[in-house]
């Protein structure tokens, strides 16, 4: 049997294979090259990045869970400026498509930041982290408000022809209401989910381990939630799906994809296993073959639930 064809399209982006990074987990990429030719994935999704240098939430930042972490880094990055001029051309080097994660507190940061980046040579995409609390808003979180998600995603929209994928949170009570808000916002694509909002307790010290108090729960411990709510957007919205949460292996990867998720992005699995991700893509291809598929459309979206 010949080699299955791997290659996806997320609105537009051509991927010759529907693996990627989860956004904060890779930071932008250059930490990886010793351990995988970058040329491997599908796209390279860079951490977030805001229009000016974040230095971040106090420390502790990371903590493990049961079959997970807990993490508040707080956006530390460098500014779009150091983004633009200093990572662009190592990620530039490669042939993979390069997705920008946008960060801000106000519609008008993620408009400005979106037009600032509009146009820059070699990014293929912008996936909207929209998970942030709106400083004008009293602090409520994008992700959480169908009105102020549909606000922002407008105003990102405005701002760029690049294509726009929305990142969701789950800490929300009805995932597909969100999910709509988001598509006839103007959203290309939607990715999904964001970490769950949590804490972690020091018993010996009676404080909480995470600097920040909160932190986002990720890994193992949030796949099958994730796993439903990347079902149940599927059967909601017609733009593509880029599911993750706790995808460790390729069987994890091919579960987002029979639950209709057209790609996938591995988070801390990267930080368990630096080579992760070229693992997945070739424990895809295999299933297929095994399989009798010969292309990875056949089973995205093939979960059987007679």
């Amino acid at each position: 049997m010949n080699k299955p064809n791997m290659s996806v399209e997320i609105a537009g982006i051509k991927m010759k294979n529907p693996v990627m990074p989860a956004s904060g987990c890779f930071g932008f990429g250059e930490e990886y090259t010793p351990y995988f030719d970058l040329n491997e994935l599908g796209a390279i999704v860079v951490k977030s990045v805001t229009m000016n240098e974040t230095v971040g939430n106090p420390g502790p930042r990371v903590c493990e869970t049961p079959a997970g972490m807990l993490n508040a880094i707080g956006w530390q990055n460098p500014g779009a400026d150091v983004f633009i001029n200093e990572k662009m051309p190592f990620l530039r080097q490669f042939n993979t498509p390069v997705i920008v994660n946008l960060a801000g507190k106000t519609v008008k940061e993620y408009a400005d930041l979106a037009a600032r980046l509009d146009g820059v040579d070699g990014l293929s995409g912008m996936e909207l982290n929209i998970s942030c609390p709106n400083v004008n808003e009293g602090g409520v979180a994008f992700g959480t408000d169908p009105k102020l998600a549909a606000e922002v995603i407008g105003a990102v929209r405005s701002s760029t022809k690049l294509p726009l994928i929305v990142k969701l949170s789950p800490n929300v009570t009805d995932i597909t209401v969100m999910a709509r808000a988001a598509e006839e916002a103007g959203a290309d694509a939607i990715s999904l989910i964001n970490t769950f909002t949590a804490i972690a307790i020091d018993i010996k010290t009676r404080k909480p381990i995470i600097g920040n108090f909160t932190g986002g729960l990720s890994g193992p411990a949030v796949k099958p939630v994730a796993l439903y709510m990347t079902y149940r957007v599927a059967q909601t919205v017609k733009v593509p799906i880029i599911g993750m949460g706790g995808i460790l292996r390729a069987e994890d990867a091919i579960e987002f994809l029979l639950a209709g998720a057209t790609a996938v992005a591995v988070g801390m699995g990267t930080f368990v296993n630096p080579t992760a991700m070229p693992e997945i893509i070739h424990g895809i291809e295999d299933y297929l073959i095994q399989n009798n598929f010969n292309d990875v459309h056949q089973i995205i979206g093939g979960l059987i639930c007679d």
